[in-house]
């Protein structure tokens, strides 16, 4: 007598299945090797920089979210947006050192079929940068050609953005935020609400939380363009020309300074050590 079947169901072709919902097949066949014959790391290459864009789309649809919640004063789930895309750029700073399993000789195999391709062209990445706060009117020129691309960074340049959605989430928590944040008045307006935030972090906790989460994300793009700098100038060294025509290394140091909530970081300098209430530590 035959045993009634008990593996895995068998599933019709019209069904809905996982390699069918992710797009797999499709998605496997987006790795089209420049180098002939095809060198062995320019997959790694490729599937790597892919990832990252996939990454960047996510980071893109959480920052528009936490920005609508911070319009909105929803402070707890624009904390919890930001909690996540914070794990994510944890995960890039981490996800980039796989490029320094290739040795330097092998990538020169294929480095030239990238020209004049560049990590520089990303429009997700700029996206993200200009979300934040970081917006460049002088990086939309690099997209002249795109008129489509243009239109997505100044839509991005005209915000809201992280920085501006945050300021409005503080005048709402009745600190002293100036409408025009603009001039050395406005940045010292600013400054001295920041330091009343983190001299008495206790007293309005949920913005606290919220401004720390925001640091810890400048700190991770940041700590996502170091990587990259010694990564980079691992692999190729550090005098030589990026594939795109950027000066490379030199370039990309000079990126490193950017700061999306600098005076978030500066009031830490002007705290104090004033009595705390009884139970008011963190």
């Amino acid at each position: 007598m035959r045993m009634p079947y008990e593996g895995p169901k068998v599933y019709r072709r019209d069904e809905l299945t996982y390699n069918r919902y992710l797009k797999v097949e499709e998605l496997l066949k987006l790795q089209q090797l420049q180098s002939d014959p095809p060198h062995h790391d320019e997959l790694l290459f490729i599937i790597i920089h892919q990832a990252y864009e996939l990454w960047f789309k996510q980071i893109i649809h959480e920052m528009e979210s936490c920005i609508r919640a911070m319009l909105a004063h929803k402070v707890l789930p624009a904390y919890r947006r930001l909690t996540r895309i914070n794990k994510i750029l944890q995960l890039l700073v981490n996800q980039i050192h796989i490029l320094e399993t290739m040795a330097p000789i092998d990538f020169l195999q294929f480095r030239e079929k990238l020209n004049p391709a560049s990590g520089f062209q990303s429009i997700q990445f700029r996206e993200v940068e200009f979300l934040a706060g970081l917006g460049n009117e002088k990086l939309m020129g690099i997209f002249q050609n795109w008129p489509e691309y243009r239109e997505a960074l100044q839509k991005r340049l005209d915000g809201p953005t992280l920085r501006s959605a945050y300021y409005e989430v503080m005048r709402a928590y009745k600190y002293r935020i100036p409408e025009d944040v603009e001039g050395e008045a406005s940045r010292e307006q600013i400054l001295d609400a920041l330091r009343e935030l983190y001299q008495h972090p206790n007293h309005k906790l949920p913005i606290y939380f919220l401004s720390e989460a925001l640091i810890e994300f400048d700190e991770y793009l940041v700590l996502w363009r170091q990587h990259h700098v010694l990564v980079v100038e691992r692999v190729i060294g550090g005098h030589r020309k990026g594939t795109g025509g950027s000066a490379g290394v030199k370039y990309l140091e000079s990126t490193t300074s950017k700061r999306a909530f600098p005076l978030l970081w500066e009031a830490r300098s002007y705290l104090t050590k004033e009595p705390q209430w009884e139970g008011e530590d963190l």
